[in-house]
């Protein structure tokens, strides 16, 4: 009985002190989460998600304007006043006639800040527009796009290049030179496309057409003049006809011989 008094005690201390132990164990979150602990990581992403600086849009401006004026030399004297007041570019300048009407048609490149400056000082004095074409297409993707290209080949180049100097044989400089010259053509194809958008932004285009309605007609012809130009017509051909036949002399003579030869023929038969 004692023996078993003993036996039950001594169970009961053992389960108390492994209850004791399982409520004093500690977790090291290190432990758990290594160096990623929630805290930092929630830290992280937030960072993450911040979003950077808004880059400034990239905006290619284009307009078509097409109007009358009463005045074509002084509209194109004032024109181009304008671009050099606002130091644009007068790319190409062309002069005509069409169907009553004299026209000049310009080609204008303009800093993109004086743009709609310059449009509103030409239109000051234009009652009508017959066409008014302002256009904008923005760019920005595009042009975030091709930096970012260029940077990762730009740093591919220099890896390759580093590569390059650490050849051990020509085959592997050759393979190396290679991969170097598709990756420069990229470069310099993105760099230039690059290069026309900035010109594009920079400088807008505007195209320019004026004109000056005329009133000059044909010269008239009285039915007298007709009647007269039609006698001269008729004279004309007569004399051509003549002419005509002086060419054709040598034909008549061989003709009027023959005819003589067959008739003294016909006529010696006969007797």
């Amino acid at each position: 009985m004692k023996t078993l008094s003993l036996f039950l005690f001594s169970m009961i201390l053992a389960c108390s002190n492994t209850s004791n132990d399982s409520s004093s164990v500690v977790y090291d979150e290190s432990e758990v989460y290594g160096d990623y602990a929630p805290e930092a990581s929630m830290e992280i992403s937030e960072k993450s998600s911040i979003p950077q600086a808004t880059q400034e849009q990239k905006i290619i401006k284009t307009g078509n304007l097409r109007f009358q004026t009463r005045d074509l030399e002084k509209t194109h004297g004032k024109v181009k006043q304008l671009v050099n007041r606002y130091n644009g570019i007068l790319q190409s300048d062309r002069s005509g006639k069409g169907y009553n009407e004299e026209f000049r048609n310009l080609t204008i490149r303009i800093p993109a800040e004086h743009f709609h400056t310059l449009i509103d000082s030409i239109s000051q004095g234009v009652a009508y527009f017959d066409q008014n074409d302002i256009t904008q297409k923005d760019v920005s993707e595009e042009f975030v796009d091709l930096e970012a290209r260029l940077k990762a080949k730009r740093e591919l180049e220099n890896r390759y290049l580093e590569l390059l100097k650490q050849a051990k044989n020509v085959k592997e400089m050759l393979e190396i030179e290679r991969e170097l010259a598709n990756i420069r053509e990229e470069i310099e194809a993105r760099q230039g496309r690059l290069n026309y958008l900035q010109n594009q932004v920079s400088y807008s285009t505007l195209q320019l057409y004026f004109y000056k309605t005329t009133t000059d007609k044909g010269i008239t012809t009285s039915y007298g003049q007709k009647m007269w130009n039609a006698i001269k017509s008729g004279w004309n051909g007569i004399s051509l006809f003549f002419l005509g036949l002086l060419h054709i002399w040598p034909f008549f003579v061989i003709l009027l011989l023959a005819v003589f030869g067959i008739r003294k023929y016909i006529k010696r038969k006969k007797k």
